[in-house]
């Protein structure tokens, strides 16, 4: 029998499948052209969506196939954009009926770039985007970019599969918490899966920040996410506290295996020391937990009226 209400720290989570290897310099390539059509994309959806505090219109959704944008309001029609991780397409779905798509094959980012426009403009969907990449050294226009043109389809299915088992924890550590909290939502710039939390205080101001980061970091914050790469060339898991608090890199958190990284300013936790661990969700949610509660504790929130008990766990019989 299967009980509705299952937890993610059940066996089903654990099985070797949801938690693949992915060795960084084994998709390097891929990520890094995976990384170019995802920012063309989620760009389309920052143009045409109202603005959110903290840039929450910004970012991508995990969908039951891949990557979406959720619906974005055009003129009187919707439309979305799926990238499939399993048919390896990019999907137009148009609240009109029609249905385009756009095969996932190694090619150069400008070649997407053309091709992709191309199909919105065949929908009827005209939309001017900043062609200049973000979030990453040496920037090549994307109707520029030749360099980058490598697509693994069986890596990119493995990244989406972590997704979805992190994005299962992700989801219970957010159902914890009282306050203020973000979706748990994949931002295309630095090509992470995260959740974040708020103290519900206003943040002292960045001095010499840009206006994004101003935005972004305006309010007392908690945030644990899923770098498939980035950062430390290796897929790896970070949490930190904006701003910090004094002795937040020397707390005691879980498991043993996270460490605080001086440059980044950050907890963090192997992919591959999760992947390994004899429960991969509940040793993500320990980290999460750890983590957030250090800060917490040393940055004086109100944890009282910001947090709930966690469920209990529920076996599948």
């Amino acid at each position: 029998m299967h009980d509705a209400t299952e937890s993610p720290r059940t066996a089903m989570s654990d099985l070797p499948d949801c938690w693949p290897p992915l060795p960084f310099d084994s998709w390097k390539d891929t990520y890094a052209t995976l990384h170019m059509w995802t920012q063309i994309v989620g760009k389309v959806r920052l143009a045409l969506t109202p603005r959110l505090n903290h840039w929450w219109n910004v970012p991508l959704y995990l969908s039951a196939r891949g990557l979406t944008t959720s619906a974005i309001h055009y003129a009187e029609r919707t439309f979305e954009l799926r990238f499939d991780f399993l048919t390896h397409e990019l999907v137009l779905q148009l609240s009109d009926g029609r249905v385009k798509s756009l095969p996932l094959f190694p090619r150069s980012v400008a070649d997407f770039y053309q091709a992709f426009m191309s199909m919105l403009h065949s929908a009827g969907i005209e939309v001017r985007i900043w062609k200049m990449p973000v979030e990453i050294p040496n920037p090549i226009p994307f109707d520029q970019d030749r360099v980058h043109s490598s697509y693994d389809p069986e890596s990119v299915r493995r990244f989406w599969q972590i997704l979805v088992s992190v994005d299962r924890v992700f989801q219970e550590f957010r159902s914890r918490f009282l306050g203020k909290s973000s979706p748990v939502h994949f931002f295309w710039g630095s090509f992470d899966h995260a959740v974040t939390r708020f103290s519900g205080r206003r943040a002292p101001d960045r001095s010499g920040a840009d206006s994004i980061t101003r935005e972004a970091y305006s309010h007392e914050a908690s945030s644990v996410g899923f770098w498939p790469g980035s950062g430390i060339d290796a897929p790896a898991f970070y949490s930190y506290l904006a701003p910090e608090p004094p002795g937040f890199r020397d707390a005691s958190v879980r498991p043993p295996a996270a460490k605080y990284h001086p440059q980044l300013s950050e907890f963090i936790l192997m992919y591959d020391d999760v992947r390994l661990s004899p429960s991969p969700c509940a040793t993500l949610l320990d980290f999460c937990q750890s983590t957030y509660e250090a800060g917490a504790e040393l940055a004086h929130w109100d944890r009282q009226a910001l947090e709930k008990a966690p469920r209990a766990s529920v076996r599948i019989a």
